[in-house]
This record gives structure tokens, C-alpha cells and sequence, in this order.
């Protein structure tokens, strides 16, 4: 008998629950502010079995309704042993073994992965990356993950670390990173570093990127200058990406690709300007198509592939 999933998608900011029924339409949604719960691992495991629980009975099923729940979060998961190794934007989580802990609370299965890699694989089955063999897909906001889709299946690495394409250097001598390296891409493009940069530019005491994209719209110079220049950064950290994998497509999502309309032409242009011929010449770069549904629908793949 088909049954349900429930996917969870851990961000830096917010923690996204979702239902997942056996047609893979997403029909009952949640959330959690993450720093709520991010002084102890243990109250953001309890926060989530909670949801979990909530979320299966506010929809009149019970736990043999539920196939697995899928959960996808921002660092370093050693998937097999389902152990938490690193989330370098979530302070106090290393060497967690999140998916006993959970199990043992919920009587559920429960599969643990990567959140850009959960979203790539629901940009891959249900959304912008349907019917290409080789994609990578980029996540814009907290932080910068990648997941890469390569000849119809998603690869990990033998360490299950492959895909940080936001800990990939820009600089030699940058700022130093939550990862322990520096100059790392996610440290010019992620949502902490665009928001003082915009703080800079319009030398202003707080901002936000919602009210530098209505500057934008209005043709604010200096927004317009300020979402040129993040598309500069993110251009040339793909154009290491094009070469060496040869995608056919790229997919960003997040929220920061919420801007595209500012970021998308300038992107194209570098990898154009930059990248190899052959290269360039073969990847296309899209917007997600799902949305916030996106790690939730890659959880509903994570769990219905597994044995």
C-alpha cells in the first residue's frame, strides 16, 4: 500500500515540515524558527519530533500511514550511520546521531541527508532539473550548499561531503569561515554577508534584501550596483563548477533567488565570459521551480529509493 512521507528541511533560519502524500503532492505544511532551539541539539531533535508527531495527527493518520520521514540539514551527514557531523551555521551540532535519536522518539524510519542535496533531488524529479542526466543545483540563503545530480544519480563522495560548493575558495586571503577555511564562496554570497554589504552600500544602520530588491525595482543605482556585484561573485564561483563537471544545467534556489530577475542576466554573462567554450556554451542556468516545497519533495524521493 502507498504511503505518506513527512519531509523536514533544517535551515540556518527556519525549519521547514511538510506531509507528502502518495501522489507527491505536498498537502499539510509547518515551521520552526531554528535559533530557538540551537543552544542544545537535543531541544531542536525534541522540537522536530513534536512537529512530526503534530503534523500526523492533525492529518487523522497514524504512525504505519508513514513510510519515513526525510530530513535534510545544512552541513556535513555521514547518511549510512545517520549521524549529524558538522553544521557550520548551527552552533553545538558534531557527531549527532540524529536519526537513533529520532527513531527511538518517533517509531518511525528515518533517513537523514544533506539539504541541498535533498533539494536537488526534488528540483531533479519534480521541478526545474526533470529529464537531464548531469545537474548541479545551488542554494542562496543562510548559507550556500550545492547538490550535484551526475549520470541519473545523486553523488555524495565516498566521505558523503561532495557538493560544498559554498566552502569552495574565491580568495586566497578572505574572510574567515564558519567551516574553518577562508575566502570561501558562501562568505561573499551568503545572506549574513549580503546583508552588510547592502548595510555598506546604502550606508544605513539595518536593511533588508526585500527592501534592496524594491530599490531595485525602482532603479536604485546603488541597489542596482549591490545585486550586480553579488551576481559577479556568484558567477565566478559556477565557472569552476562548468568546467570541471560540464552540467547541463544549473539550478539556484533560496531565497536570495528570489532576485533572479537582478542576479540571473549578470550570472550568465561571467560564466559566459569566463568559463571554457565548450562548457559554457552547453549549461543552462534556471530558477527553481519548487519553492520552499523543494527539500520536502527530495525527502519524498530520499525515502521512497530506499530499500
Amino acid at each position: 500500500m502507498s504511503k505518506y512521507v513527512i519531509g523536514v528541511d533544517v535551515g540556518g533560519t527556519n525549519i521547514k515540515l511538510g506531509l507528502v502524500n502518495p501522489s507527491q503532492k505536498v498537502i499539510a505544511r509547518t515551521n520552526l524558527i531554528t535559533k530557538s532551539f540551537i543552544r542544545d541539539p537535543r531541544d531542536l531533535i525534541r522540537a522536530i519530533a513534536d512537529q512530526i508527531v503534530e503534523i500526523i495527527d492533525n492529518n487523522g493518520l497514524s504512525r504505519k500511514d508513514i513510510r519515513g520521514v526525510g530530513i535534510g540539514l545544512p552541513g556535513l551527514i555521514d547518511t549510512p550511520r545517520g549521524m549529524v557531523r558538522l553544521l557550520p551555521n548551527i552552533p553545538g551540532w558534531r557527531n549527532v546521531p540524529l536519526k537513533v535519536d529520532l527513531e527511538k522518539k518517533l517509531k518511525i524510519r528515518v533517513f537523514l541527508e544533506n539539504d541541498a542535496n535533498l533539494i536537488a533531488l526534488g528540483e531533479w524529479k519534480h521541478g526545474a532539473g526533470r529529464g537531464v542526466e548531469n545537474m548541479v543545483c545551488m542554494t542562496l540563503g543562510t548559507g550556500v550548499g550545492s547538490g550535484l545530480i551526475l549520470n541519473n544519480q545523486l553523488y555524495r563522495g565516498p566521505g558523503f561531503a561532495a557538493g560544498e560548493l559554498g566552502h569552495m575558495p574565491l580568495n586566497e586571503h578572505g574572510p574567515v569561515c564558519g567551516c574553518g577555511g577562508f575566502g570561501c564562496f558562501e562568505r561573499y554570497v551568503g545572506n549574513t554577508q549580503l546583508l552588510a554589504q547592502a548595510i555598506r552600500i546604502m550606508n544605513k544602520k539595518t536593511i533588508t534584501l526585500e527592501e534592496m530588491r524594491r530599490l531595485a525595482e525602482g532603479r536604485n543605482a546603488k541597489a542596482l550596483k549591490f545585486w550586480k556585484e553579488a551576481a559577479i561573485h556568484m558567477g565566478n564561483g559556477l565557472i569552476g563548477i562548468v568546467n570541471l563537471l560540464n552540467p547541463q544545467r544549473i539550478v539556484i534556489g533560496g531565497g536570495v533567488s528570489n532576485n533572479f530577475e537582478f542576479l540571473f542576466p549578470t550570472i550568465k554573462e561571467v560564466i559566459r565570459k569566463r568559463a571554457m567554450p565548450t562548457q559554457a556554451s552547453m549549461v543552462k542556468i534556471v530558477r527553481g521551480e519548487l519553492g520552499n516545497d523543494a527539500g520536502i519533495l527530495g525527502a519524498q524521493v530520499l525515502v521512497n529509493e530506499e530499500k
